[in-house]
This record gives C-alpha cells, sequence and structure tokens, in this order.
C-alpha cells in the first residue's frame, strides 16, 4: 500500500550539516512526494528536515507517520534501570534504554500487567537459577514501582530482591521479553544478547518466534553472535549482511549471496557462514598492539 524513501548526505566541510538527497512517498504506484522540489532547489535548508517529521505537510501520507511512531526500540541500559532514582537525568523521548522502564511497566492495566509477568516469571525460572517469584509492587513510602523476586535459599526467610539487586542478564532478559509480550508494532532488538549466557542466546531466536506467531509481528534483529544465529530454522532470505565499504555501508540480503546460499541448503547455519563475512579485516592487528 505504501513505500516511504529517503537519502541523505553530509557537508563535505563547514558545519556538516546533514541533507537529504531525496524524499519519496508512493501510495500502490502513485508518486505522491518526491524531493527535492522547486521550493527546495530556492531553499537548501528545508533539506535539513523531512517532510515525514512536519505535520502540516505530511497529510496525505499520514498512515505512513502513524506506522514509523508506532515502531517500538528498546534497549534496555541496566544501570540505567537500576540507579534511576539516583541518575535522575533527562529520560529520551520513548525512552529506548530503559531508565524509565518500571513506570511504564506500571502503567499497564493491572490484569494486562499480571498476565505479562506470569509469563515472564516462567521464562526467568528457566533461565535464572533458584528464581521463585517475580511480582510487582510500590515503595509504601514513595509510591514508586519496583519489581522483586523471591529465590531459593538456604536461609529460608532471606527475603526478596528487588530490581537494584538483579543482574545484568536478568534485567536485560525481562526488558526483552516484557517487549516482546508488548504490542503488535514493528519492534527493533539491538544485540539482545548481551549480558545472557550463550545457552540463552541460542535459544532466543526460537522463543521470538514462538512468541510473535499468533501476532504476527515483524521483528528486526541487530547481532554480532554467532550463538543467536546457530538455530536451523534461521532462513538466509531472513537476514541482512551489512558490510563496510570505502563509499558507506553495503546491505545484502545473506541468501542472495551465491556462496552464501549454497552453503545454507549444504546445511551449516547463518551463524556459521555469514559472519565469518562480517569480520574487520586485519581485526587479528589488534592483539599485536603494545
Amino acid at each position: 500500500m505504501w513505500r516511504y524513501a529517503f537519502g541523505l548526505r553530509q557537508e563535505t566541510r563547514g558545519h556538516r550539516q546533514t541533507y537529504l538527497t531525496h524524499e519519496k512517498v508512493w501510495k500502490g504506484d502513485q508518486l505522491i512526494l518526491n524531493r527535492p522540489d522547486k521550493d527546495d532547489n530556492k531553499d537548501q535548508d528545508r533539506l535539513t528536515q523531512t517532510f515525514l517529521e512536519q505535520i502540516n505537510v505530511n497529510a496525505d501520507f499520514r498512515e505512513v507517520v502513524r506506522f514509523f511512531q508506532s515502531v517500538t526500540y528498546l534497549h534496555l541500559v541496566p544501570q540505567l534501570l537500576r540507579f534511576a532514582d539516583s541518575i535522575q537525568g533527562r529520560v529520551l523521548e520513548d525512552d529506548p534504554f530503559g531508565q524509565g522502564f518500571l513506570e511504564h511497566v506500571a502503567r499497564a492495566n493491572e490484569r494486562t500487567r499480571r498476565s505479562r509477568l506470569s509469563k515472564i516469571e516462567e521464562a526467568l525460572k528457566i533461565a535464572v537459577p533458584q528464581l521463585e517469584q517475580l511480582e510487582f509492587t510500590r515503595d509504601a513510602v514513595t509510591g514508586r514501582p519496583h519489581l522483586q523476586a523471591l529465590y531459593s535459599h538456604w536461609r529460608p526467610n532471606a527475603g526478596l530482591q528487588r530490581e537494584d539487586q538483579f543482574s545484568n542478564g536478568t534485567l536485560r532478559l525481562l526488558g526483552l521479553l516484557w517487549s516482546l509480550l508488548e504490542g503488535d508494532s514493528l519492534l527493533l532488538l539491538e544485540e539482545p544478547e548481551l549480558s545472557l549466557h550463550v545457552g540463552i542466546v541460542s535459544q532466543l531466536a526460537p522463543l521470538i518466534s514462538r512468541m510473535q506467531r499468533n501476532r504476527q509481528r515483524q521483528i528486526l534483529v541487530s547481532t554480532h553472535s554467532d550463538a543467536l544465529l546457530t538455530e536451523q530454522g534461521i532462513d538466509g532470505r531472513e537476514v541482512l549482511l551489512l558490510t563496510p565499504t570505502p563509499e558507506g555501508t553495503e546491505v545484502k540480503v545473506a541468501a542472495d549471496i551465491d556462496e552464501v546460499r549454497a552453503l545454507l541448503e549444504s546445511g551449516f547455519t547463518v551463524g556459521e557462514v555469514v559472519l565469518p563475512r562480517t569480520k574487520p579485516s586485519g581485526a587479528e592487528q589488534l592483539s599485536l598492539l603494545k
């Protein structure tokens, strides 16, 4: 129904400002926006902004705008969540790094929150040794939201631990699972393998697939992890290989590369075939630095 395309370039001198090289929108086969237009050519500063981000000129393709607004990006940084009260810094729009993640959980209605946390608890019991119970609570004095977990312990009354005592891996897995359970819009996951044991990472691809099967949700994952790409069910047509070149980053569908496709058809996994091709040339020289 819709196609949106844009390109960017940077000034080679001066302020190094970024400009649009083009911005185009198609509705079906009809091109309804084609920039730069005559007004852009008269005033180059207009090319520092897309029409996509300007409400007074995007009425004809507002559906595209709403789609991009619905995209979810979460790259939870455990330290920002663990020390959110102490840091009290500016939270970026949409909180992509999870500084206000607990407030986000608190805003879900009670029934939905209980259902999601129950499923997350079930997963964490597999991934985190000795975890028995996960629950949402609020501080009796400040009213701030918290997550707390009960672990089996040699001391039977050892008590509950709050999120500031969770490991980085537990916090990141918790944030990942919550984002997978929330909504049906496009979800962007950046290196979800960070802080997680390789045994857990190897199960992320089938986990994501199973959790989204009923939603038909699209998820884009960036990764350098061979463990995440060991799943035989990952199709080479699902994988984009990003290769730096002197003229910029080249993007190819893995299955479109003849050698890669042949190896995948022979039974190799995407991790075995694709990741070696992403290795920076001369990476072995790092070990020679003194």
